[in-house]
């Protein structure tokens, strides 16, 4: 199943989601993505500030990926069921 997110704060669930499915604390991912603890939980909670280059470290230290693909006809709403 591939995970869509078109908002911070869904981006931010899927970060949380993969986090705790790989076991890590926000500080032990901090560590890995050379990071702030600060920095894990601001993205977590959507905040849009993030920096793209700070969130690529953060899914590189839980070896996951950013795609661009054509956006698909789902409602925001449908996105929203799949969290």
């Amino acid at each position: 199943m591939i995970d869509l997110a078109r908002t911070p704060q869904q981006i931010g669930n899927l970060v949380r989601r993969a986090r705790k499915k790989r076991g890590f604390s926000q500080t032990q991912l901090a560590e890995q993505a050379g990071v702030r603890q600060e920095t894990i939980s601001l993205i977590e909670t959507g905040n849009p500030a993030a920096r793209l280059e700070t969130i690529l470290a953060v899914l590189a230290a839980l070896d996951l990926e950013f795609r661009i693909v054509a956006r698909s006809k789902a409602s925001p709403a449908d996105i929203e069921d799949i969290f």
